[in-house]
């Protein structure tokens, strides 16, 4: 195989690279001058990484949950009103999008989280025996939407909403991990979905140094205890394993 078949060979990886992970001097340094101590370039690549894995995390991260209350036909032990909060948590920037004509493929994963939130609080209520309130929240949340992307909401509005979406996130939390710690278990909350939202918050964490470059700015300390809460969680659903499964067998 001559140089040139392995170019074309090898060329949708490189475009693969190039277009998530790392410039193309960054490309040249690896695997052309085969210099792979180019600190600068990993810096890229780590940063580049941590971008894409929460993007992914964000956007999976409720599919585990929403399968397993579909599969069990049971949405005990999940929080009505963590739900909500999250669902509010991400409302902010999904109507700022709109409001903006921001091109759907820069915030669609948003949008598929908002799709996800309202879904799991319709979820909540059907297997409640509540499918009519789970109707008139979804129809209520529709017009609190329509409403929003309208011209009779102040301008102030959007951006407050958007600078408590972290606390919301964080009150959400909070309020499942007491949910949790109340009942003694957790009922259908899903391990891998908290686990990805764990290491989602850890992204952020990250994300937020490079920007700030500060442990103490505010956005880093609201990710650093949103990592701590979602670690609470994630612990709570490894020693409640246990009470879990007694609660079955009885």
């Amino acid at each position: 195989m001559d140089t040139s078949e392995l170019e074309e060979l090898l060329s949708p990886t490189k475009e693969f690279l190039l277009t998530y992970f790392l410039p193309e001097k960054c490309y040249n340094y690896f695997f052309v001058d085969l210099n792979f101590l180019h600190v600068p370039c990993w810096k890229i690549v780590l940063s580049k990484t941590v971008g894409v894995w929460i993007i992914l995390g964000t956007v999976m991260a409720q599919l585990p949950q929403l399968w397993k209350v579909l599969r069990a036909r049971s949405a005990s032990g999940i929080s009505w009103w963590s739900v909500l909060l999250q669902v509010y948590a991400i409302t902010g920037p999904v109507v700022y999008c709109i409001t903006n004509n921001i091109p759907l493929e820069a915030w669609s994963e948003r949008l598929f989280m908002f799709m996800q939130g309202l879904a799991m609080g319709f979820l909540i209520q059907h297997y409640s025996g509540n499918t009519l309130k789970g109707i008139v929240f979804l129809l209520a949340y529709g017009g609190v939407m329509l409403l929003l992307t309208s011209p009779l909401v102040p301008e102030q509005v959007i951006p407050a909403m958007q600078a408590s979406s972290m606390l919301a996130v964080v009150a959400s939390r909070v309020i499942q991990a007491g949910t949790n710690y109340y009942h003694g278990n957790t009922g259908q909350l899903s391990a891998l979905s908290v686990f990805l939202v764990f290491t989602g918050s850890l992204a952020l964490i990250f994300t937020s140094l490079q920007e700030t470059g500060d442990w103490s700015s505010v956005s880093t300390v609201t990710h650093v205890v949103a990592a701590c809460l979602s670690c609470l969680l994630l612990t709570q659903v490894v020693c409640y394993r246990n009470s879990r499964t007694k609660d079955k067998t009885e």
